[in-house]
C-alpha cells in the first residue's frame, strides 16, 4: 500500500521521523485518494491505437473526479491537518525517483492557506526539497517550503536555522535558473540574517575562486555583523547599473566594515589572478561549451557578488580601482587569450569605471572602444563615454578626444633607449606604420633585434614590441576617428586643437598631413598646406573639406600634393564630392545612385564591418531576405541606410553568393529614435560622405571588378556585368582620373599612356590597350576583346608616389607598366589573349 511505502521511505531516523509519521497518519484519506490516483487508467500511445474518443473521455472523467475529490478535501480542510496534507504531497512527490514534483499545486495552494507553521513542520519541508539536485523543480518546491518559513517568528527561524543554510549551500551549487535562484537566494539570506547577523551563508563566498579569498579570508578571521551586511548588500546587486540608494548604502556599509582595502584586494584579484577552469569548478554558465575545456574568471552563480565587488570599488576607490576596472573590462571582454567572455561583468566595469570620475577612466575607457569588437560592449562603452563626459563637463567628442593615450611617447611619435649599448627607438612613421629600428655603437641601423638585445635583453624587447602592437591599435583608431570627423563640422578653439589634435604625439603625426582651416579676428577662413603654420594669429580650427571650396582652389590643391610629393593619411585634397542630383530631388526621400548593382555579398558584408556600418546577414531564413546596412556620420547625429536584398537568381544554396543593391536612405537622430528625412535635408558634408561610403561598397564588391568574371562559362548577370564593367565613371573613379592626370607626366611611361574619356589607354609594341578607370579592366584595340588579367596578392609597383591610398589606382598603374613594356611579359595566359587578335 502507499500509506506503508510513504512510511517507509520517508524515515530517516533522524528527531523528524516522528512529524513526518504523524503527517502521514493524520491524512490517510489523503494517501488513500493518492493511490487510487496513481492506479487509474492512463491515456497513453499504445490506448490511442486500440482505442476511441469515447474510452478517452472516460478516463479523463474518472482522473478529475478523483482531483476534484482531493482538490475539495484540500479546500475545507483545517490548519493543523492543511499542514499535515503540505507534508504528505511533498513527501509523496518524488517517493518513486521521478524527475518532477507532482504535486505542486496542490501544496502551493495548502501553504499559502494554512498557518500555525512550526519549525519541526518547516524543517521537514526544507530536508525533502534539499534531498535532491536544486535544479528547476526542487527551487520552486523550495519557494513553498520558504513561504511556511517566513510565517515562523525569530526564534522558529533560529530552530530551523541549520535546514535553512543548508538549503542555501544547495541553491548556489545547483544549476537552478537565474531568475529562479536569484529571488530564492535573497529570501533564504533574510531568513538567515534574522537570526544571526554576522552569519554569512555557505556559498555566498565562493569556496575555491581565486578572486574571492581576500574577502574568504576576512569572513573567516574577522566576522563580524558589518561585513555580513556588507556581502549581502554586495550579493544584491542584480542589474548592470546599481541604483543612487544601493550606493549611497554601499558606501555606508563599506566604512563600517572597514571594507575599502578589502574591495580594492578583490578587484585587483578579479583582475590578475588565475582564472578558474571548467574541468575543475564545473561550466561558467549551463549548456555552453558541453564538452569542452575552457577558462573563465567568475561562474555564473556568483555573478552578482562579482559585479557588486567592481562596484563597490570603483565607488570606495582611486586610481588603482580605474587600473584595475579597466584591465577586468579587458579580460572579460574578450581580449585576454584564453579566458572566455563573460560580458555582463565586463559590462559592469565598463559602467563603473565611467561612475569614478577619475581622470584616468578617460584614457582606460578609449583603449577599450578601441580594442573591444564585441558589438554589446561597444554599445556600453559608446554610453560610459557619455556617461564620463558628463561628469568631466564635456561633450563626448571633447571626451574622447582628450582620451586617446600618448602611450609615453616624445612629441614626434618617438621613443627610444639604451639596451647592450644599442640604441632602439620605435617611431611612428606615415599614417600607419610603426617601426622598431635598432642603432649599433658604430652607427648601423637594423630592423630586426641583434642577438646581445635579443639574447641580454629579452623582457624589455618584448615591452617594447608589444608598446609598439598598443601604438598600432591606437593609430588605427586615431585614423578612423579623424576620418570621420570630414562628415561632422566640427570647429575648435586654437590652443584646444594645438593641445589634443597637432602636438598629440600620436594623433598629431596624422593631423600634420592634413590641411586645415583657421579664422583669425576677421572671420575669414584660410587653409593651411599640411606640415605649415598658420598666418597671423587664429582664433579656431576647422578640417577642410572640398564641398566647402571652389574648383579653382581643389585643383590647386591637389597640383602641390603631387608636385610636392605630400601623402596623406587619407584622402583629403582628392576626396570625392557627392551633391544632390535631380532625380535625387525628385524621388525626394531616397537615392537610387548605387540601386540594381550586383556584387559580391560575403565581400560586401565584410567591407561593412571594415567601414564601421552595422548591417543584418542575408539569407534563405525568416528576416534574412531585406538587408539593412546603417552607418553613422556627423558625430552620430545621421544616419545612413544602405538597402540591399539576395540577387533574383541567385543559387539554391544557404549561403549567399550575390547581392543586387537598392535604395539609400537617411535619418535623422530624434532623442533615442530615428526619424526618416527627405534628403534636400540631409547637409551637405553628411550626404557627400555617406554616399562616398555606399560608392566605396559597390565599386569594390560588384562583379563588373572581378577580371576573371567571364571565364567562369556563367550567364547569370552577364548582362550586368558587360555593362557596368565598361560603364560611365563614378565619383571616385573620376577623382581617380584627376589623379592620373597630375601622375603620368612624371612616369618612365607617360609617353606611351593618354587619358581617354573612362579608360587609360596604353600603347604596347604588340597591341594598344584601354584601362576602364573604375573597374580596371581591360578592352585591346581595335577590335575591343576583353584581356583578364588577375593582379598577384601583395604585389604592387611601389616606386610609384601617390597621394593617397587607393588600391584600384595602384592596380591600374600596374596594369599600365606591365603593358607598356608587353613584349616582355613572359605570362603564357597573358600572351595568349593578347596574341590571339594582334
Amino acid at each position: 500500500m502507499l500509506y506503508d511505502t510513504l512510511v517507509a521511505e520517508s524515515r530517516r531516523n533522524d528527531s523528524l521521523d516522528d512529524v513526518r509519521s504523524a503527517a502521514l497518519d493524520r491524512v490517510r484519506w489523503l494517501v488513500d485518494l493518492l493511490e487510487r490516483q496513481r492506479t487509474e487508467p492512463r491515456w497513453d500511445a499504445s490506448a490511442a491505437l486500440r482505442g476511441s474518443e469515447g474510452e478517452f473521455a472516460r478516463i479523463q472523467a474518472i482522473r478529475a473526479a478523483t482531483q476534484s475529490e482531493i482538490d475539495g478535501r484540500l479546500a475545507t480542510c483545517s490548519d493543523e491537518e492543511g499542514r499535515a496534507a503540505a507534508l504528505c504531497l511533498m513527501l509523496a512527490s518524488r517517493f518513486d525517483d521521478t524527475g518532477f514534483w507532482r504535486y505542486d499545486v496542490e501544496i502551493g495552494t495548502v501553504v499559502s492557506r494554512v498557518r500555525g507553521w512550526t519549525p519541526e513542520e518547516v524543517a521537514v519541508m526544507l530536508l525533502r526539497v534539499t534531498e535532491f539536485d536544486m535544479g528547476f523543480w526542487s527551487a520552486g518546491s523550495l519557494g513553498m517550503a520558504l513561504d511556511a518559513a517566513e510565517r515562523l517568528g525569530v526564534d522558529g527561524c533560529r530552530t530551523v536555522a541549520p535546514w535553512l543554510r543548508h538549503a542555501h549551500a544547495k541553491l548556489m551549487s545547483g544549476d537552478a535558473p537565474a531568475h529562479m535562484r536569484g529571488p530564492l537566494v535573497k529570501r533564504l539570506r533574510a531568513l538567515l540574517a534574522s537570526v544571526d547577523e554576522a552569519h554569512i551563508p555557505e556559498g555566498l563566498i565562493p569556496a575555491y575562486a581565486p578572486w574571492a579569498a581576500p574577502l574568504r579570508d576576512r569572513a573567516n578571521t574577522l566576522p563580524t555583523p558589518e561585513l555580513a551586511d556588507f556581502v549581502r548588500h554586495l550579493a544584491g546587486l542584480s542589474g548592470p547599473r546599481p541604483s543612487q540608494r544601493w550606493r549611497r548604502t554601499c558606501l555606508e556599509l563599506a566604512d563600517a566594515a572597514s571594507a575599502r582595502d578589502l574591495m580594492a584586494d578583490v578587484l585587483r584579484a578579479l583582475a590578475e589572478d588565475d582564472p578558474l577552469c571548467s574541468r575543475g569548478n564545473g561550466a561558467h554558465a549551463g549548456g555552453l561549451y558541453d564538452g569542452y575545456h575552457y577558462h573563465y574568471v567568475v561562474q555564473q552563480k556568483d555573478g552578482d557578488l562579482a559585479r557588486g565587488v567592481v562596484w563597490a570599488a570603483a565607488l570606495t576607490g582611486g586610481p588603482v580601482a580605474v587600473q584595475h576596472l579597466g584591465a577586468l573590462a579587458g579580460r572579460t571582454g574578450g581580449l585576454e587569450t584564453g579566458v572566455i567572455e563573460d560580458l555582463k561583468l565586463a559590462g559592469a566595469a565598463i559602467n563603473a569605471l565611467a561612475e569614478t570620475g577619475d581622470p584616468g577612466s578617460l584614457k582606460a575607457l578609449w583603449r577599450l572602444r578601441s580594442r573591444i569588437k564585441h558589438r554589446a560592449l561597444r554599445k556600453q562603452l559608446d554610453t560610459a563615454l557619455v556617461t564620463a563626459a558628463g561628469k568631466q563637463g564635456i561633450t563626448a567628442e571633447q571626451l574622447i578626444e582628450r582620451s586617446v593615450p600618448d602611450h609615453g611617447l616624445a612629441p614626434d611619435g618617438s621613443l627610444e633607449q639604451e639596451l647592450g649599448g644599442h640604441r632602439v627607438r620605435m617611431a611612428i612613421e606615415e599614417a600607419a606604420t610603426v617601426r622598431l629600428t635598432f642603432t649599433r655603437p658604430d652607427g648601423g641601423t637594423s630592423r630586426t633585434a641583434p642577438a646581445v638585445v635579443k639574447d641580454g635583453f629579452p623582457d624589455e624587447l618584448q615591452e617594447l614590441k608589444a608598446l609598439a602592437k598598443e601604438v598600432r591599435g591606437t593609430l588605427a583608431g586615431e585614423r578612423a576617428r579623424v576620418e570621420a570627423l570630414m562628415s561632422a563640422g566640427r570647429e575648435w578653439p586654437y590652443d584646444e586643437w594645438c593641445r589634443y589634435y597637432r602636438d598629440h604625439p600620436v594623433t598629431g603625426t596624422l593631423v600634420r598631413g592634413l590641411i586645415w582651416e583657421f579664422q583669425g579676428a576677421d572671420g575669414e577662413w584660410r587653409a593651411v598646406a599640411p606640415m605649415a603654420e598658420p598666418p597671423g594669429e587664429p582664433e579656431r580650427v576647422r578640417l577642410w573639406h572640398p564641398i566647402r571650396a571652389s574648383t579653382d582652389d581643389i585643383r590647386a590643391w591637389r597640383e602641390r600634393l603631387v608636385a610636392e610629393r605630400l601623402r596623406q593619411p587619407f584622402k583629403q585634397a582628392f576626396r570625392e564630392i557627392y551633391l544632390l542630383t535631380p532625380a535625387e530631388e525628385e524621388t525626394g526621400v531616397y537615392s537610387n545612385r548605387f540601386a540594381a548593382h550586383i556584387v559580391h555579398y560575403r565581400q560586401l558584408y565584410a567591407l561593412f564591418k571594415e567601414r564601421g556600418w552595422q548591417a543584418n546577414f542575408l539569407g534563405r531564413y525568416d528576416g534574412g531576405y531585406d538587408g539593412q546596412a546603417r552607418g553613422e556620420f556627423g558625430d552620430g547625429r545621421w544616419r545612413a541606410c544602405f538597402h540591399h536584398e539576395p540577387a533574383a537568381d541567385d543559387g539554391g544554396g544557404y549561403a549567399l553568393e550575390h547581392a543586387a543593391t537598392d535604395q539609400v536612405r537617411f535619418e535623422r537622430r530624434d532623442g533615442r529614435r530615428w526619424r526618416e528625412v527627405p534628403l534636400a535635408e540631409v547637409p551637405p558634408l553628411v550626404f557627400s560622405e555617406a554616399m562616398r561610403d555606399v560608392d566605396l561598397f559597390v565599386g569594390v564588391t560588384s562583379i563588373a571588378a572581378d577580371p576573371d568574371w567571364t571565364d567562369r562559362g556563367e550567364d547569370r548577370y552577364a548582362g550586368y556585368w558587360r555593362t557596368a564593367t565598361f560603364g560611365a565613371l563614378t565619383a571616385s573613379a573620376e577623382v581617380r582620373r584627376e589623379a592620373l592626370d597630375r601622375i603620368l607626366p612624371r612616369l618612365k611611361i607617360a609617353g606611351r599612356c593618354s587619358l581617354d574619356g573612362r579608360f587609360l589607354t596604353v600603347h604596347g609594341d604588340l597591341r594598344t590597350y584601354k584601362i576602364h578607370l573604375g573597374s580596371a579592366n581591360i578592352l585591346m584595340e581595335p577590335d575591343d576583346a576583353y584581356l583578364c588579367i588577375v593582379p598577384s596578392r601583395g604585389k604592387g609597383d611601389a616606386k610609384v608616389f601617390l597621394p593617397f591610398e587607393d588600391e584600384r589606382l595602384s592596380l591600374i598603374l600596374s596594369k599600365a607598366f606591365l603593358l607598356a613594356a608587353d613584349t616582355k611579359i613572359t605570362d603564357e595566359s597573358i600572351l595568349m589573349q593578347i596574341k590571339r587578335g594582334a
